[in-house]
Formats: C-alpha cells, structure tokens, sequence
C-alpha cells in the first residue's frame, strides 16, 4: 500500500510541474481589414496561405458559396500574392476585391 500510494504522489506530481512549466500559447488577433498588401506578401503579420483560405472564406460567405475549389485556391492565392508583391501598399481586401473584379 505506502508503494501504491508513494508511485501515485509522484505521478501526480510530475503531472502538476508539467502543467505548471507549460508555456502558454500567445493568442493573435488580426484585423484583416487593416493589413496592407506588403504585410500579406512578407509574412508580416501571418502566413499567407492563412490569409488567403481567410479571405477565400470570407467572400464564399458573402455570396452564399459553401464548396472550396482547392486547386482554384491555389491559383488565386498565388495571383493574390503576385499583385500584392506589385502594388505592397494597396490594402489586402482592396487588392482581392481588384481582383474579383477583373
């Protein structure tokens, strides 16, 4: 029994100073109405293909659209990030909205 109880008091110690060493995470939040198209090209604020399924999502709510053409994804982000690496201070919803457009 003092075996039992002994393996169970470190165990649950070992428990406790891991929870107590574990790093917290860092919660971000990002107004993407504020990012400017360099911010989306250099990584500056997150990573790109984050973004992109962001905004793809976005807009595919605001037209009622529910499927995700992966490949077409792809595509667009890889447009979005080419005009954005052209034009670092256009705004990254007014650059996708250009390019809705054309």
């Amino acid at each position: 029994m003092p075996k039992t109880r002994s393996l169970k008091t470190v165990s649950l110690s070992f428990v406790l100073l891991l929870a107590a060493t574990a790093a917290p995470k860092a919660q971000v939040t990002i107004d993407v109405s504020k990012v400017s198209c360099e911010q989306f090209a250099l990584y500056k604020v997150a990573s790109p293909e984050t973004l992109a399924i962001w905004v793809h999502g976005y807009y595919s709510g605001k037209r009622g659209n529910t499927l995700v053409d992966v490949e077409a994804l792809k595509a667009n982000m890889k447009k979005l990030r080419d005009y954005c690496v052209q034009n670092p201070e256009v705004p990254l919803l007014d650059a996708v909205d250009t390019l809705v457009k054309d």
